[in-house]
């Protein structure tokens, strides 16, 4: 299993994460709630994650 941090707006975090569901060479298991940095309201990050692939 690979774990992935996505850090940024939350926007920018949304279009990413569309990106890799869309993708069909990425299974993407789980992805966090949002969490927001300390210091700053506008930047969060939220943890993905992906299953190993199969060879």
């Amino acid at each position: 299993m690979l774990k992935i941090r996505l850090q940024g707006t939350l926007k920018d975090i949304k279009r990413f994460k569309r990106l890799m569901e869309r993708n069909k060479e990425i299974e993407v298991l789980q992805v966090s709630e949002p969490f927001s940095n300390k210091g700053t309201n506008k930047y969060f990050r939220v943890y993905a994650e992906k299953e190993k692939e199969k060879k």
